[in-house]
């Protein structure tokens, strides 16, 4: 019996933890809905942001809201540079040019990280010192129920933006029939940065909440989020908002299963046996749709 809640603890924990990758698989989505391209730097550039968080908010108070908060300011900044330089400066010369650039931006922000932290991990400071939350004979972790109540908040604004805003219905009719949105007077490159600033600033959240999850920044982390941000943003269906929040619970649940049932060196194995399962027998995802010629992501059956 004991292990049973053990392991219904484990589960309920990642699965909290699973909203932080949610949020980066919700930018990696909302950026190939309007480009059709990946931006393999995403989860860097997020994590930078949350670098820049933590290095001005202990010069301005220690104060883990405070530090969260300047890691969306930083992040929308990054993300609208991002755009500019690895896809407006890209984007006619070669199909493929905007995916190398963005590698290559993986590449730097990791060793940039690196090297100015030294390689060593930098303690992230709690939102909340609360503990243990006892629910029965269960002990949940009171800063994960944190994490996900604000990844939680961040998701149900995203979707009221997407749905009802102008800047949503702009961003949808940009993803899913480009031309006909600029012949309705859409600019492109504005709606666009706008889109990057704004994924920029969830992954600068995401980041932080990572930060506040593990109660540290380490540049390890950078490959482990960009990998499981894309592999939420596949299973969940490339486009799919939806689909990237249950993907992002659902891989984290397994991961934390996997690590409680069979270790830490198994335990991100039996989350690339779930992707290749989707990948071989959906791969649409869960809430994706067979490509239609001429159309994009994001539309309102997908997400």
């Amino acid at each position: 019996m004991e292990q049973f809640v053990e392991g219904v603890q484990a589960f309920a924990d990642g699965a909290m933890f699973g909203s932080i990758y949610a949020l980066i698989g919700i930018g990696f989505t909302l950026v190939f809905g309007i480009t059709r391209r990946l931006n393999l730097g995403y989860a860097a550039a997020s994590l930078a942001a949350a670098y820049i968080g933590i290095g001005l908010g202990q010069y301005l108070g220690e104060s883990g809201f405070l530090m969260v908060s300047i890691s969306v300011a930083a992040g929308a900044v990054l993300g609208a540079v991002i755009y500019y330089t690895c896809f407006h400066l890209t984007m006619t010369s070669h199909r493929l040019a905007p995916l190398v650039s963005t590698f290559g931006l993986l590449l730097f922000a990791d060793a940039a990280t690196g090297y100015a932290t030294n390689w060593e991990p930098l303690l992230y400071p709690d939102l909340a010192d609360l503990g243990l939350l006892e629910i029965g004979q269960m002990g949940v972790r009171a800063d994960l129920i944190v994490v996900l109540a604000i990844c939680g908040a961040c998701t149900l604004l995203l979707y009221v933006l997407l749905f009802r805003s102008r800047l949503g219905l702009a961003i949808r009719a940009l993803a899913q029939q480009p031309m006909v949105a600029q012949l309705c007077g859409i600019s492109v490159i504005r709606l666009s940065i706008a889109t990057f600033a704004l994924t920029g600033a969830v992954g600068g959240l995401a980041a932080g909440m990572t930060g506040v999850g593990v109660g540290v920044l380490s540049p390890l982390l950078v490959m482990p989020l960009t990998i499981k941000g894309l592999t939420v943003a596949v299973i969940g269906g490339l486009g799919s908002v939806r689909g990237a929040i249950v993907a992002g619970l659902l891989v984290g649940a397994v991961e934390n299963m996997s690590l409680f049932l069979r270790g830490v060196f198994e335990r991100d194995l039996y989350v690339m046996i779930l992707l290749f399962a989707f990948l071989i027998f959906r791969p649409q995802g869960l809430f994706g749709k067979a490509p239609v010629e001429g159309a994009g992501s994001l539309s309102r059956e997908a997400i």
